[in-house]
């Protein structure tokens, strides 16, 4: 009886490494072992980064509206308090995108906090 190897398996699954490993440097797309560990932490950093880019962006928008706040005479933190307070829902994503391209609009959102807070 022939001798029976899994060469097929074992083929696609290093070409797959491989494949994902395109684009590293040096030995780290070429030689498996190498590439397969690269490619591993690679999975893993990619899944924390994206849980850190939403953490990075939320601070962005903060600092965002702490600019425009400063503009209006308010700290931010007042600001929230004060929209809490009088019952606005709005996130700091939309109040960032307000406060950037309608100064206006914004003006009258924290004229609504300070009577949250009054």
């Amino acid at each position: 009886m022939p001798r029976s190897t899994n060469a097929p398996a074992s083929r696609t699954r290093r070409r797959r490494i491989l494949e994902r490993a395109k684009g590293f440097r040096g030995s780290r797309s070429k030689l498996i072992r190498m590439a397969s560990e690269a490619v591993d932490r690679a999975m893993v950093m990619s899944t924390t980064h994206r849980k850190t880019k939403k953490r990075d962006y939320r601070g962005l928008w903060i600092a965002r509206v702490t600019a425009a706040c400063k503009q209006n005479e308010i700290t931010y933190s007042r600001l929230i308090e004060g929209l809490t307070k009088a019952s606005v829902v709005l996130n700091r994503k939309m109040l960032s995108e307000i406060a950037i391209h309608d100064p206006a609009g914004f003006t009258k959102i924290v004229a609504q906090a300070k009577t949250g807070l009054a």
